[in-house]
């Protein structure tokens, strides 16, 4: 499930960079595990078909999807969990554009990019976004 259709091509210089999204489309990458569900680890497969979603998680999830937003889930599943993953995102109703298996497990990211990440940590509810000002680490 993509999404090109919104995507903007770049030039710097004359010479084509990655196209971007507009300013007014967030491409939220959406932890499963812990963030819109129970933290169900990778060796406790069978867990994954019973859980339920968290409150908030679908309301809000959706209201960006269909706000025009992108929706992508980015899980430490395995790739072998992919299509009890896809049952349950479709039994709960969940929209989405694609899905992302293999996160690193253990925490503590540090994502590096050419583009703008902004991280929002979750912390047991699904409410609006608010800025805040926050320290961050920079290269130098």
């Amino acid at each position: 499930m993509s999404d090109n259709k919104k995507l903007i091509n770049a030039e710097v210089d004359g010479e084509a960079i990655s196209p971007k999204l507009p300013d007014d489309v967030k491409n939220y990458l959406i932890d499963i595990d812990g963030t819109i569900t129970d933290d169900v680890p990778n060796e406790d497969p069978e867990r994954m078909g019973t859980c339920e979603p968290f409150p908030d998680a679908l309301e809000t999830l959706n209201k960006w999807y269909d706000e025009g937003h992108i929706i992508t889930f980015f899980t430490s599943r395995l790739e072998e969990h992919r299509e009890i993953t896809e049952t349950w995102l479709k039994k709960h109703g969940f929209k989405y554009h694609g899905m992302l298996m293999g996160k690193p497990r253990g925490g503590n990211y540090h994502w590096v990019d050419n583009h703008i990440v902004r991280a929002t940590r979750y912390e047991g509810r699904f409410t609006n976004l608010v800025d805040k000002k926050a320290n961050i680490q920079v290269f130098e």
